[in-house]
């Protein structure tokens, strides 16, 4: 069995991906409405994403028979001012998560419980890359913020579907 700690921060985790979720679903929404398919489906596809890591962790405490409690989240952002802002907003998003990511795995460690911190492992890969492609997005956004189709272009042509991780948690309910 995992860690009382442990367990009660990975139940707030799992309220922290379905509200990255969200979020990301308003930040597609807010893509699409500026007539940007392929930035709005990279946003949706991160959704997608983050809905499956709160499914990973809900599917490790029924395997651990850990109580599962599925919490509330606040509203997410829906409105922004330029197309800046919501792909900062991601960034400040997954740099909160990976924080989030450490502070779990801190206490799977000062609790020996190593199963929890064995599967927090593959987040961490998981955060590196998150980080990296919001943050090179970004960059592209900021210097092309009048140029939507230079945004779609290097979408298109710099930000690849994810495949199937072989080593990545069994997801609740799949």
């Amino acid at each position: 069995m995992a860690a009382p700690a442990f367990v009660e921060l990975l139940n707030t985790q799992v309220g922290n991906e379905f509200a990255a979720h969200q979020q990301y679903v308003a930040c597609a929404v807010y893509f699409d409405q500026l007539t940007m398919p392929r930035t709005a489906q990279l946003f949706f596809d991160q959704a997608l994403e983050e809905r499956q890591h709160a499914m990973m962790m809900v599917r490790y405490l029924l395997d651990s028979d850990a109580p599962v409690r599925i919490p509330a989240v606040a509203a997410p952002v829906t409105e922004f001012p330029d197309v800046v802002a919501p792909v900062a907003l991601a960034l400040e998003q997954e740099k909160r998560v990976t924080e989030q990511i450490n502070a779990l795995i801190g206490v799977a460690r000062r609790e020996n419980d190593f199963a929890s911190d064995q599967f927090m492992q593959w987040f961490i890969k998981e955060q590196i890359e998150e980080v990296s492609k919001m943050s090179d997005l970004l960059t592209v956004v900021k210097r092309s913020t009048h140029d939507l189709e230079t945004i779609e272009d290097y979408v298109l042509r710099e930000v690849t579907a994810e495949t199937a991780d072989p080593t990545a948690p069994p997801v609740a309910g799949a």
